[in-house]
């Protein structure tokens, strides 16, 4: 009998001493690879972001949460991509649109982190698509972005979201997305 108790000291003793299980090693060996290198892969150029417009900031960050405010797709030259879905702008359309804003805040995300292998997860997407009343397809929109958050990011970039549809957005723009990121 008197094993016992010693049995149960030595056990406490090890798991109190042992060094705690941890992800060790590089962002990129934990996440399965590195997110920078597969944004070359994919040929993406992230650019960074423009000053904003108007009384606001392109991000802020509370504890471990970023909340990037919303971005239009833009032309190659830089002014923003018009349109309205079911007017005249087609899903397709669309989608490359909403898949070009994600770029932009890719940038945005860039620009305020250094390294995008420190984005823990996408956790929430608010996708607006301007468009006619009758226009029914704005998650076929949205997929736009939320494809590439998970080409760029894997299991990470799957998200929670909204896809809605407006009457009009800010300068007649195909769409407007905001997200919050959780990083390290």
């Amino acid at each position: 009998m008197a094993r016992f108790p010693i049995l149960f000291l030595l056990a406490i003793f090890l798991c109190t001493c042992a060094p705690p299980q941890r992800n060790s090693g590089p962002r990129a060996a934990r996440y399965a690879y590195d997110v920078e290198a597969r944004i070359a892969d994919l040929g993406i150029t992230l650019e960074a972001p423009g000053a904003p417009i108007a009384n606001y900031v392109n991000v802020v960050r509370s504890g471990n949460l970023l909340f990037l405010a919303g971005k239009g797709p833009r032309t190659p030259d830089g002014a923003v991509l018009t349109g309205k879905l079911g007017a005249g702008t087609t899903a397709d359309e669309g989608y490359a649109a909403a898949r070009n804003v994600g770029i932009t805040q890719l940038g945005v995300l860039q620009a305020e982190l250094g390294d995008l292998n420190r984005v823990v997860r996408i956790v929430k997407v608010l996708g607006m698509v301007n468009a006619t009343p009758d226009f029914t397809d704005h998650p076929e929109v949205i997929n736009g972005f939320s494809d590439l958050m998970v080409e760029v990011f894997g299991d990470r970039g799957k998200h929670a979201r909204a896809a809605v549809g407006m009457g009009s957005l800010p300068r007649g723009m195909v769409c407007e997305i905001e997200l919050v990121v959780e990083v390290e």
